[in-house]
């Protein structure tokens, strides 16, 4: 995968993107990754990887500072029809390269994108390095610690969609091993154990 294909497969993916991941069991997942977070007014809250705003959906959007950005300017806009921008701040912008300040963000919310962008431990980094010490880190995403045959195999068809079925989060956190980061919760929710409600506390130095 490459951010150009992806750019251009959610462009095709945008207008019918909800209607297979934001209903029944993936609804019910996501509701289940936001339940118990504790969301105060005022929070600033960084979405990565919006999409089409599913997960806005589920939280307190008038209360909270809320930015929000996808490289896929489509699913942006789809995200916009739902949310006004005095609301949310929308920006097109690489979750592998964020433009944005350090230790910014009370919380980093990344639903399905460690699975969709090319270098899922860059953007991970990103991710701590804009969460301020003491900030969560919301992940719900797919991961494959041990992959079968079967997996393996139809791992390159997948890709060819724009999501990979074969990334490990083990790996990905072994990678930033010594970083200021603490593992609260990493439980499967949806189709076994594949996809997954992590959340991660970015500790003080």
């Amino acid at each position: 995968m490459n951010n150009h294909w992806n750019q251009w497969i959610y462009s095709l993916w945008s207008p019918v993107y909800d209607y297979f991941f934001n209903k029944g069991p993936f609804l019910k997942a996501r509701r289940e990754v936001f339940n118990g977070i504790n969301f105060q007014p005022g929070d600033k809250v960084l979405f990565v990887g919006v999409g089409t705003g599913a997960d806005l959906e589920l939280i307190p959007v008038n209360q909270l500072e809320i930015t929000a950005i996808d490289y896929s300017e489509e699913m942006l806009q789809q995200a916009k029809k739902k949310f006004s921008s005095d609301v949310i701040k929308f920006y097109q912008m690489d979750a592998q390269e964020l433009q944005l300040l350090d230790d910014s963000f009370d919380y980093v919310v990344a639903s399905l994108i460690l699975s969709v962008v090319p270098d899922s431990s860059k953007a991970f980094s990103e991710m701590i390095r804009v969460s301020r010490p003491d900030g969560l880190i919301v992940i719900f995403d797919k991961f494959s610690s041990k992959p079968s045959l079967v997996k393996k195999l139809m791992r390159p068809i997948v890709k060819v969609f724009g999501t990979d079925i074969g990334i490990s989060f083990e790996k990905i956190v072994e990678e930033h091993d010594g970083q200021t980061i603490f593992l609260l919760e990493n439980h499967p929710v949806l189709f076994g154990d594949m996809y997954r409600n992590i959340k991660i506390r970015k500790t003080k130095a």
